[in-house]
């Protein structure tokens, strides 16, 4: 179960994840639906009710642990069988490539000078890595993150449209989504957020150009409740083979993504730090 709209980041890796293992004759037949509505809630809320369900997986990532915060669902993470953290990739910010912001300097300038003037999209709900991203580089610069136009579109292909109909500014998003619109010039990028340049990718970290900020999207997988120890051992060791084939290696090295595998329990530690994180940033960028 893809909790957003075809064309996003959690649909691509998803239906990446099928074809892996589908090439690797590890499992085949695998269904990937989409099951958009409340920034990835919706989606949750139909895993929390799927208890017991061994047969069902959610694809999911850094922004539905900061949706949790941002919306009114009574249903959290800490109900779902954590299974496993996969890959891990920055975001970038893109602009058309006859956007006058030539550079990272130009965007800013701009947009400290008149934050209201100045939309930024991207396809997260409040609390995600789209989100979270451009609210961390306005408090670098200076800008109250409240005053941020932020729009939020369902998922990367809504932004995409957005972006190329100039509907925003500048729009922020993982790079996996939009490497091959970057790759075929019809994105240009004036930054990435980690902490090291991307390979294939002609711009500076957001350090480099002058923002102390450096910024991680990740994703993974996990479960209903109350699995029985069979399906939990059974869907543990589906993605520790998935992490091992050659296929999903191949996935990631086209899609620039970083590996992150981390399995069971710890990928459930990690999550629990994460919302912890999370809900601190947003306490922090006063937007809760």
């Amino acid at each position: 179960m893809v909790p957003n709209a075809p064309g996003s980041g959690y649909d691509i890796t998803a239906r990446t994840i099928a074809t892996a293992l589908d090439m690797s004759k590890i499992r085949q037949g695998i269904e990937v639906f989409n099951l958009p509505g409340g920034g990835g809630m919706a989606g949750l809320q139909r895993m929390v009710y799927e208890r017991g369900n061994g047969s069902l997986l959610m694809l999911m990532g850094l922004g539905l642990v900061g949706v949790q915060h941002t919306s009114q669902a009574a249903v959290t993470l800490n109900e779902v069988t954590p299974i496993a953290r996969l890959i891990e990739e920055p975001e970038i910010v893109v602009v058309t490539p006859d956007s006058p912001m030539r550079t990272l300097a130009d965007l800013m300038r701009a947009w400290t000078a008149d934050p209201a003037a100045l939309a930024v999209g991207g396809g997260s709900a409040p609390g995600g890595p789209d989100h979270l991203a451009p609210m961390l580089m306005a408090k670098a610069a200076g800008i109250a993150p409240t005053e941020v136009r932020y729009k939020q579109y369902d998922g990367g292909g809504a932004l995409l449209a957005a972006v190329l109909s100039k509907q925003v500014t500048f729009a922020v998003s993982s790079l996996g989504e939009y490497a091959e619109q970057v790759d075929s010039g019809q994105l240009r990028v004036l930054a990435v957020t980690s902490g090291q340049a991307s390979p294939g990718v002609d711009a500076p970290t957001l350090r480099e150009a002058g923002l102390d900020v450096v910024f991680a999207n990740w994703r993974g997988l996990v479960a209903p409740p109350r699995l029985s120890a069979a399906d939990a051992t059974a869907l543990l060791t589906l993605a520790d083979r998935l992490h091992g084939s050659d296929a999903w290696r191949q996935a990631i090295a086209s899609y620039r993504w970083t590996d992150r595998f981390l399995a069971g329990k710890d990928f459930g530690t990690f999550m629990r730090d994460e919302n912890a994180r999370v809900e601190q940033i947003l306490a922090e960028l006063g937007l809760r």
